[in-house]
């Protein structure tokens, strides 16, 4: 005899902890996206002397470590530790008694500029087994857990520029399907010079302002961050009284599989992961009432997702707020899972910044330059990155 088909289980986001660019925590971020603030400054951490791109979003050090006990031990931490606890910090503080039974986080570099000293050390005898131990991505989360005394298995997804948006993907999935009640999700980078300079020679980087979708785009500006996620069973919150900030119902994924660092022009890898994110959520394009675009003001990734855009939706508003912070790589579906949380629980389209001259080939309906008031109740935030990797989520208000 069959058994019954289950009921998939249906996850609410109860707390959520971010640094970025935009701000340290979730209030100051709102208040860059309702200002549209552009957070992009010249670099500090290392030369730019030799690239054409010179900016970058940066997290200011003496911020990110405000009040931080720089004893021995804290101070072997890479910076991108710093970030995932102060992201940590803040979720826990809402998130009151929850413990994940998994972690899964993106990122693509971890501390990688520890990588980058050890390698200048190798020639002249100054080996530093810190800079080793510091290197590895899993390294900055398993810092953040042990700070907090959480013990639970962690995972690591390293997929370029989609890690962050499919670690949450993926909690939401394991959640959805049972295997768990409670999962710590997001994702983490910060800016090192191999991967500026790498990006730089590949010329996706610009030396002017980072203009998303507009017609006489130049390219990608980096940034860094951590942003995190506390993904919960609806029904286990609901007993518990927890407070619940949306409910992710949806996730699609997909592979281009055209080019190593181009998106198929045609746009079918982004509509496929949109689709699925969207079919999942037994939800139609008509309900969503904003996209965060992936954005990243380069030419042919706009092109492909804005194409993708225009074949699904009628008159969708969209907006990419990597214009104002940056694209932070493995943290960017992070950051912009939040910002489209934010977005959904004030009512309001962040906006496109830097925004000029509309793409004659695309009709798209941009948050150009200022915030908008809107009403709207599901929000699909998008992240597609290097190889053709496609992620999308769909977030609903509670």
């Amino acid at each position: 005899m069959n058994s019954p088909p289950k009921i998939p289980r249906r996850v609410a986001i109860i707390g959520a902890g971010v640094v970025s660019p935009l701000g340290l925590g979730l209030a100051e971020t709102l208040q860059s996206l309702r200002t549209g603030t552009d957070c992009v400054t010249p670099v500090m951490a290392f030369s730019v002397e030799k690239t054409r791109c010179k900016t970058a979003g940066q997290i200011s050090d003496s911020r990110l470590l405000e009040g931080v006990n720089r004893g021995r031990r804290n101070r072997r931490l890479h910076r991108a530790s710093y970030m995932v606890i102060a992201a940590l910090d803040e979720l826990r503080s809402q998130a009151d008694g929850f413990k994940p039974e998994m972690v899964m986080v993106g990122t693509t570099s971890g501390g990688m500029t520890f990588g980058e000293r050890f390698y200048r050390t190798l020639g002249n005898g100054g080996c530093s087994a810190a800079l080793i131990a510091n290197y590895p991505p899993q390294k900055q989360i398993i810092d953040a857990l042990e700070k907090f005394g959480i013990d639970a298995p962690a995972q690591v997804i390293a997929n370029a520029c989609a890690s962050g948006t499919n670690a949450i993907g993926h909690g939401f999935s394991a959640i959805r399907a049972g295997q768990y009640q409670r999962v710590l999700a997001g994702g983490y980078d910060a800016l090192s010079e191999l991967v500026f300079v790498g990006f730089d020679s590949l010329q996706a980087s610009t030396p002017e302002k980072c203009r998303p979708f507009d017609a006489k785009r130049s390219g990608m500006v980096l940034g860094e961050g951590a942003a995190l996620v506390a993904l919960e069973e609806l029904e286990s919150a609901q007993q518990r009284g927890a407070e619940i900030l949306a409910e992710i119902v949806g996730y699609g994924i997909s592979t281009d599989n055209h080019h190593l660092t181009q998106p198929n022009p045609d746009g079918s890898g982004p509509r496929r992961a949109m689709e699925q994110a969207i079919g999942r959520a037994n939800l139609t394009p008509e309900r969503i009432g904003y996209v965060n675009a992936h954005g990243t003001a380069t030419v042919f990734n706009d092109a492909a997702e804005g194409k993708a855009i225009e074949q699904m939706f009628s008159d969708v508003p969209i907006s990419s707020t990597k214009s104002m912070m940056g694209h932070s790589l493995g943290a960017a579906g992070a950051i912009v899972a939040i910002v489209s949380l934010i977005a959904l629980r004030h009512q309001f389209l962040p906006p496109n910044i830097n925004f000029r001259e509309p793409d004659p080939e695309l009709r798209l309906n941009i948050v150009a330059n200022e915030a908008r008031p809107a009403e709207f109740d599901c929000v699909l935030s998008n992240s597609f990155g290097f190889g053709g990797t496609n992620a999308s989520i769909v977030l609903r208000k509670m």
